[in-house]
């Protein structure tokens, strides 16, 4: 494989796994927000257009604080919106694909089925209004462009839901654990690993052809935030877990309103790519094990 990657961010879950799972002949120029001031479009577009010879661009940055956003909404359009219109138009200047991340929360939660990428979004909040502008702008922008939606993304680095459900087990005497919030939780490593192997394929890929687009890239499998957290502690906590109380949403109300249902459909990443990602569960094995194995070398 041969391979040149210009990547926004460094430090995040994707940033992070792309890293790490970057093979042979793949070369990953991760660029941090100290390099590259994601509200500054100029030199966003600088960055793309000043870089040397790549064979593709990923933005694997975003402004992601969901109800902060309610209270910074320039911010979070200024990085989840106008940097990648940004990367769109530099890329689509040097004729360089585009691939882009963006997320569940661009639905209502209304629908009674999974969403597929044709579906009408209606984002609930800033965050989500901020992330389906920036979509529109990169695929406005940019004809090689893939938008990829993910959901709950789950990985040994950074934020998440599992490394939350960790540290309040240690904490708190018992847990309640959103039951009526659905989606398929989703592998950073295995969103990586995806992009990898697709990478020389849509670097080749000319305008017009399938790859492009929205796509939803999720594990297989289906589950509430409830069921992730008893999957959580069956693997870390096999013969003591915590106690866990199912709760609704209404139970921790907070700044942005929640979806109720976040699960994607991802037939069309398997007509196009012949591949569905593997259950979610298998992927948590994985990542509790890189996290056991930390944990034993820290």
């Amino acid at each position: 494989m041969s391979l040149r990657i210009l990547q926004f961010g460094a430090t995040g879950q994707l940033a992070r796994e792309m890293l790490d799972r970057a093979g042979p002949g793949v070369t990953i120029t991760a660029l941090s927000r100290a390099e590259v001031d994601l509200t500054d479009a100029g030199a966003v577009a600088r960055a793309v257009a000043e870089a040397g010879d790549i064979d593709l661009v990923l933005n694997a940055a975003a402004y992601t604080a969901v109800d902060k956003a309610e209270s910074e909404p320039d911010l979070a359009y200024a990085v989840n919106a106008w940097a990648p219109a940004a990367m769109a138009r530099a890329c689509q200047a040097r004729g360089l694909p585009l691939l882009h991340v963006s997320t569940d929360m661009v639905f209502s939660g209304d629908k009674a089925a999974p969403y597929v990428e044709t579906d009408a979004p209606a984002p609930l909040h800033v965050y989500g209004a901020s992330k389906l502008a920036g979509e529109q702008a990169v695929l406005g922008a940019c004809d090689r462009a893939l938008v990829m939606r993910v959901s709950w993304l789950f990985s040994a680095y950074g934020q998440n839901f599992l490394q939350m459900m960790l540290r309040l087990g240690e904490t708190q005497p018992v847990l309640k654990v959103v039951a009526d919030q659905r989606a398929r939780p989703t592998a950073s490593g295995d969103l990586a690993a995806f992009i990898l192997s697709q990478g020389e394929r849509l670097a080749k890929a000319p305008a017009g052809a399938p790859e492009w687009g929205l796509l939803h890239v999720v594990n297989e499998g289906a589950a509430s935030r409830y069921d992730m957290a008893q999957a959580i502690f069956a693997l870390t906590r096999p013969g003591d877990p915590p106690a866990m109380e199912p709760v609704p949403t209404t139970a921790f109300p907070t700044p942005a309103r929640r979806a109720l249902n976040g699960e994607l459909d991802s037939g069309r990443m398997q007509a196009v790519f012949s591949l569905q990602l593997r259950p979610w569960q298998e992927a948590l094995e994985d990542v509790v094990a890189q996290l056991s194995a930390q944990k034993e070398t820290a």
